[in-house]
């Protein structure tokens, strides 16, 4: 399947990307990926091994006259975000993912492509299997389970890694190289709520939110993007004036993804239905007013449905405290940096909410640039939702990366930039949680940068990459590696 990658440039990496297309690699599915690198490993002469949670690395000798020359560590993660548009059935763990070009971008059908890390990760590979490329001693690092849990970077053995450059070749803007990155945390909310049974004077609709772009939440999260979870509240709550109560509710999958669709039942008064159901058909134009060009796909449909739930719709009180709740979480930029212009210091991402048979569970995503930041506001998640009885828990914590504008492997590429495309690159600091802060916290030694092509749409359906762009991602990493050889 997808053959037609083998006909684009450079080869080396599209024929890698081919097989990362074909290998179902969602979180927690690496393993089959995992053994065909392996395999492909032995044919190739690399020296293979994993630490004691699954991470692989790949290693392979300096070329003849570089045995000198500085450790390089390519690092990329093997999973990928599963996130496919309503309707369309695709089971990222046995299904390839199709792609095809379109106007100089490569897309997937109707799903996430995976160029988020895979084009990284083929890369890398293409840098194992180059036979031309002169290099230093160099090893590969693929990691395990970024999108969901950061779980290898955090689990990563120490003492195992041996060179002192890293590349994370996980960025995702051409012409720029990135020297930091926000850390985080998961905010993981749950409480049983009270319920009632469904009275005799009332009947029960279903409300669905659709349409949204979604994207990132940290790269995208300053973007004019809706998320779903935060506007089918704010609909739910406009229903109280009907004594409406929530019965079920089902928003968003990834906790590292803008929610793009949001699904919820309501029981209230019959008498209320056809009134409640004009006020959804108002609010729908408001939001798009607000949202504007930055999602006017946002659609919300209301429906009666003709049989009754068996699950019990809240409590009066508990609907109405419940949603109050999630109306005042923070959600989106709580604050830009003041030192790095332009950038998100602190945010937070609805990403995962559910309610069933009274049974809350949500699932946030905080990120900041200072450590404190994020615990700050997972204690503002426990302040608020204690309030309805709620448990909170902090999980996945993982350090952000220091910026370093003095680094060695920074001022050499940005003289390889320079040389080979007329123009230094932008450095930036980046919103995204990189692996990087956490493989520094374990090998404080390591000078790293963070640079890749072209992608948009990461973490949704429309994530695709451009072209032209991984072309000048394969010379500029060709390039740095024979400089960096050079070295002693």
């Amino acid at each position: 399947m997808n053959a037609h990658l083998d006909a684009l440039e450079p080869s080396l990496v599209w024929r890698h990307f081919r097989t990362l297309c074909n290998t179902p690699r969602p979180s927690g599915h690496e393993a089959a990926l995992v053994a065909t690198l392996e395999s492909w490993a032995d044919a190739q002469g690399l020296a293979h091994d994993r630490d004691s949670f699954g991470n692989l690395r790949l290693r392979k000798p300096a070329s003849p006259g570089c045995e000198q020359a500085p450790g390089v560590v390519l690092q990329g993660h093997l999973d990928m975000v599963a996130q496919a548009n309503s309707g369309h059935a695709h089971d990222f763990t046995r299904d390839p993912i199709s792609t095809y070009v379109a106007d100089g971008w490569l897309h997937a059908d109707c799903t996430t492509l995976g160029a988020d890390n895979g084009l990284g990760v083929a890369a890398i590979l293409a840098v194992l299997e180059d036979p031309d490329l002169r290099h230093g001693p160099l090893e590969a690092l693929f990691t395990l389970e970024e999108e969901t849990s950061m779980g290898g970077a955090l689990n990563l053995a120490e003492h195992w890694l041996e060179g002192s450059l890293l590349l994370n070749l996980d960025s995702e803007d051409r012409g720029q190289v990135y020297i930091g990155c926000a850390g985080g945390a998961d905010v993981e909310v749950d409480a049983q709520l009270p319920s009632a049974a469904v009275g005799d004077h009332e009947r029960t609709i279903e409300i669905a939110l659709t349409g949204l772009k979604g994207g990132h939440s940290g790269a995208d999260i300053h973007k004019p993007l809706g998320n779903a979870n935060r506007l089918l509240v704010r609909v739910l709550r406009s229903l109280e004036a009907f004594d409406a109560r929530l019965i079920s509710y089902h928003g968003g999958t990834l906790r590292n993804a803008i929610p793009r669709e949001a699904f919820a039942q309501v029981a209230l008064p019959a008498d209320e239905v056809d009134a409640a159901i004009v006020l959804i058909a108002g609010l729908e134009k408001t939001l798009l007013t607000e949202l504007g060009s930055g999602d006017s796909g946002l659609s919300i449909n209301a429906q009666r449905l003709a049989e009754t739930p068996t699950a019990e719709p809240l409590t009066l009180d508990a609907s109405v405290m419940l949603l109050a709740a999630l109306h005042a979480a923070p959600c989106g930029v709580e604050r830009m940096s003041a030192d790095v212009p332009g950038v998100v210091e602190t945010s937070n991402n609805l990403g995962v909410l559910s309610l069933e048979n009274g049974r809350l569970h949500l699932c946030a995503l905080v990120r900041s640039l200072h450590d404190s930041a994020v615990v700050a506001m997972a204690d503002r998640f426990k302040a608020l939702f204690g309030l309805i009885g709620a448990r909170v828990k902090v999980e996945n914590s993982y350090p952000g990366w220091a910026p370093n504008p003095d680094g060695a492997l920074l001022a050499t590429f940005n003289a390889r930039h320079a040389a080979l495309l007329g123009r230094e690159p932008e450095v930036k600091v980046i919103h995204a949680g990189l692996e990087c802060g956490i493989l520094g916290s374990k090998y404080p030694q390591l000078d790293m940068i963070s640079f890749g092509p072209l992608i948009r749409g990461a973490h949704s359906p429309d994530e695709r990459v451009e072209l032209a762009s991984v072309e000048e991602f394969w010379s500029l990493l060709r390039a740095l590696i024979e400089d960096l050889a050079e070295q002693r």
